[in-house]
Order: C-alpha cells, then sequence, then structure tokens
C-alpha cells in the first residue's frame, strides 16, 4: 500500500510541475513557431494579447515623430506601408506570403531589418533562411499549410538584430550626450511655480529633493523633453503618475499622491521604458532582467528573505473586465453575474485539465474576435457580442468539442490569463474520490530494514518482473 501512495504522490507532483512549466513555455511561444488558425479565417492575432495595465510604447518611438512616416516594404514583393503601421505590414506577411517574423519588438530597426532581408531573399531562397512550419500535419493534404519563420535562430539574424541594437544603443548615447551639454533647456517644475533654466539636472534634483519625486540619476534618462512632456499630461489629465487612476480635480489628485506616496512613476508601466538608458544596453532585455543579472553578481548579496512580499496576480472574468486575486470570487462573479459556470460544465462534459485550458483560450478569443462562441455570429464590438450572449442564453451553449478540443487553443490567447493556472485537473480530484479514498494508507515500518528488504511488495514486484522477462 505504501507503494501505491509513494506512486500517487510522485505522479501528483510531477504533474503539478508540468503543469507549471507547461503555462511559462506555451505563453512564450505563442507566436514564436505556430500559427495554427484555419486557413479561412481573415481575424489574425500576431502577437500575444495581454489584459491591460498600459500599451507598450516601442523604444524609442518617442525620439521623432517623422520616425514612424518611414515607408517599410515586404520582403518579398512591393507592398509597402508606414512604419506606423507596421502590423498591417506583418499581416500582409502572414496572410499572403505565409512569412512569421519571430520577435519583432525586439527589433531595434525595422525598415533596416526589413531592407536587408529583401536584398537577401532576392540573391537566394527563402528556405535558405527560414523555418518551415506545416500546419495541419494529420489532416487531408489539401488543407496543410507551410509557413515560413524568420528567426533569431539563424545566426545570420542573430547578429543582424545585435547590428542593429548596437547602432541604436550608439544613436541614443548620442542623444543623451546633446541633452548633457544643452545649456538651453528651460522649464517649469510640475509641482510648483518654480522655473528652471539651463542644465535639466537642476529641474530633476529640484524635483526629487523639493518633493520626494525620484524619477532616477539624470544621466540615466533620454529624451528628457518628451519624457517630462508625457508626465505633464498625465497630470493634466488629472492621472495619478504611479497607480494610474483619474481624478475629479487637481487638489484630490495632489493630496492623493501625497498621502499615498505616489509621487513616483509606476515601474511596471512599459511605457516609461524608452526613457531610460539600460532599456537599451542588451538586445532582447529589460531593465528588470538587466538589474537582475547585476544583483546575481554581487559577491556580498543579502540572504534575507524575510521582508520579501509576493505581487498578487489577478484573474480576469471571461465576459468583463472584473478582476480578483480569489479564483473562488473569479468563479462566483462569472455564474452569479454573467450565469456561466465552469465547475459544471468540467463535471458534465468530464473535462480534463488540458481541454479546460482548451476551452478558456477558445472562449477568450472568440470574445476578442467579436464573435459568439455558442452560434458563432459576429459582431462589431465586445459589448455587442457579450449583450448578445446574455439575451440568446448562449452563455452555456459550447459548439461541437471537435470546434474548440483543437491544438491551437493549447496556446494562452492572453499571455497573462491567470485563470489558466487556477483549473482543477478532473483526473487529480478523481484521485480523492475514487474507490480507494477510505482505504487507510499505513507506513511500513523501518526499524528493520533488513526484514523490511525481504518482505517489501518491492521486492515482489521486482521477482515478478524477472520471471516474466
Amino acid at each position: 500500500m505504501a507503494f501505491f501512495a509513494f506512486t500517487s504522490l510522485l505522479t501528483s507532483f510531477a504533474h503539478i510541475v508540468y503543469r507549471l512549466v507547461y503555462t511559462a513555455l506555451l505563453t512564450r511561444c505563442l507566436i514564436r513557431a505556430c500559427f495554427t488558425l484555419p486557413s479561412d479565417e481573415q481575424e489574425w492575432i500576431l502577437e500575444p494579447l495581454c489584459f491591460p495595465e498600459q500599451p507598450a510604447t516601442d523604444i524609442g518611438t518617442n525620439s521623432s515623430s517623422h520616425h514612424d512616416m518611414e515607408v517599410v516594404t515586404c520582403v518579398l514583393c512591393s507592398h509597402s506601408a508606414p512604419l506606423s503601421e507596421k502590423d498591417r505590414l506583418l499581416k500582409h506577411l502572414v496572410l499572403v506570403h505565409k512569412l512569421v517574423i519571430a520577435d519583432v519588438k525586439l527589433i531595434a530597426d525595422f525598415p533596416k531589418y526589413m531592407e536587408y532581408w529583401k536584398n537577401r531573399i532576392s540573391e537566394q531562397p527563402i528556405t535558405d533562411f527560414c523555418s518551415v512550419i506545416k500546419t495541419n500535419s494529420q489532416g487531408p493534404v489539401e488543407k496543410q499549410e507551410h509557413y515560413f519563420l524568420l528567426c533569431d535562430v539563424l545566426p545570420e539574424d542573430r547578429v543582424l538584430r545585435e547590428h542593429l541594437q548596437q547602432k541604436r544603443l550608439e544613436e541614443i548615447l548620442e542623444q543623451q550626450q546633446r541633452e548633457r551639454d544643452d545649456d538651453s533647456f528651460q522649464r517649469i517644475c510640475m509641482f510648483c511655480n518654480d522655473e528652471f533654466n539651463g542644465n535639466r539636472s537642476s529641474l530633476l534634483n529640484h524635483m526629487a529633493r523639493e518633493h520626494s519625486f525620484n524619477v532616477g540619476l539624470p544621466d540615466n534618462i533620454v529624451y528628457c523633453v518628451e519624457f517630462l512632456d508625457h508626465l505633464q499630461s498625465k497630470l493634466d489629465n488629472l492621472q495619478c503618475l504611479y497607480c494610474e487612476k483619474t481624478f475629479r480635480d487637481k487638489t484630490t489628485l495632489k493630496d492623493h499622491m501625497r498621502k499615498k506616496q505616489h509621487r513616483r512613476i509606476n515601474g511596471n508601466n512599459s511605457e516609461y521604458d524608452c526613457f531610460y538608458i539600460i532599456n537599451y544596453l542588451e538586445l532582447g532585455k529589460t531593465w528588470e532582467e538587466v538589474q537582475s543579472e547585476d544583483d546575481r553578481e554581487m559577491e556580498d548579496e543579502d540572504d534575507d528573505w524575510s521582508d520579501w512580499q509576493a505581487h498578487p496576480v489577478c484573474a480576469v472574468c471571461l465576459f468583463c473586465e472584473q478582476q480578483s486575486e480569489s479564483m473562488e470570487k473569479i468563479y462566483t462573479h462569472m455564474e452569479e453575474t454573467h450565469g456561466f459556470d465552469l465547475h459544471k460544465l468540467k463535471t458534465e462534459l468530464n473535462l480534463r485539465f488540458y481541454q479546460q485550458v482548451k476551452l478558456v483560450n477558445y472562449i477568450r478569443r472568440e470574445i476578442h474576435q467579436c464573435r459568439c462562441y455558442g452560434c458563432q455570429e459576429k459582431f462589431g464590438s465586445k459589448p455587442e457580442v457579450i449583450r448578445h450572449v446574455m439575451e440568446a442564453g448562449h452563455v452555456m451553449q459550447l459548439p461541437e468539442t471537435s470546434t474548440w478540443d483543437q491544438p491551437q487553443y493549447y496556446f494562452p490567447t492572453y499571455e497573462n490569463d491567470a485563470l489558466l493556472c487556477a483549473l482543477s485537473d478532473s483526473d487529480s480530484e478523481s484521485e480523492h474520490t475514487g474507490p480507494w479514498r477510505d482505504v487507510p494508507v499505513i507506513a511500513e515500518d523501518i526499524s528493520n530494514l533488513k526484514v523490511l528488504k525481504q518482505t517489501s511488495v518491492l521486492s515482489h514486484l521486482l521477482k515478478n518482473t524477472d520471471s516474466s522477462s
């Protein structure tokens, strides 16, 4: 009996580890190597979605508005689009040429990158540079499609990305040096009426010293004027710089930021990344990753974790923007507010863990694309499709299992979807409710190891195995 208890424990532990690895791995790989939507589907998700904190800003886009008007040409044809409409060009590459470029956001100079590969692909076949991915590999031949993945696994692509990153870093350092040498800086403090002339550091140091508003050392900041304009616009819109809540008047906002100690920026908001030199240092690494590497290299690292606090993970409702750190509250909210009972569906359909994952991702994607997941009717906006689902009674109406139980729905629709991590496993629960639930597990006596080896059930199993072989 101890053998079966030990085996069950190992199985449960392995399953938990595998589930965690699965969630992290699939989230990272969503756009890297798979496009498995049906060939007749025209609504493509070109990169991982994310539940809103603040929309990400491409590094360096604040430096000059004319840069966004630069025209980028397709690497395989004459189709072109402004850099500001980069997503439209990426969609063209996927739909027309079945070409996927991985990690586009990490490319420092996208026009130069496209120009380089346009020249190279004109010289050699595209298969010399791209990995080929076959979709629907187990389906009929006429429904199989080949997609081409261009990524930094190819050494030439990696070298190109690093070269563009290095060139961008040199440009940023030159820009920072010009700002350091600029004595024509003139600006009024955001928190008082004091005016500052000359070097930008005088204003930044004043805000840190007099108003406890510290954005870091002046030498770590680039595009300082645009940075201050961005902060000023938030204050003009009565928005807190840290929690980013909006208030009814300036007095209320001022009191809030003072009492809550919110006279600082939110380090998790990627809007600010383009204003700090550290975000340009290494290809594909944010300031948090660079900082964590520096911390690991410190020899006198403090091992005291007593003051460490975990950041709470909030799950988001399938049908609205309601969030909660408690998964049970989210389940209760969906059932009471929207009439959606995930536990009931799991029981009635006998859904395993990965089937629940597929179902959640399927519903997320259909609602994101403004389509009813029950009847497939298309709408103009998310509120319209939610209203239809509620009024038509389609909340608990699922299509045929074959519609959503597809490999493409292994991949999260939203890369930070905490609801996926909270799904329960029917297989694991059945172990506790099956015929063995009332059988007590008695540990074997280990006081006499010699007798234990002779009488253990493992010895009998090994003997049976040897005799059968």
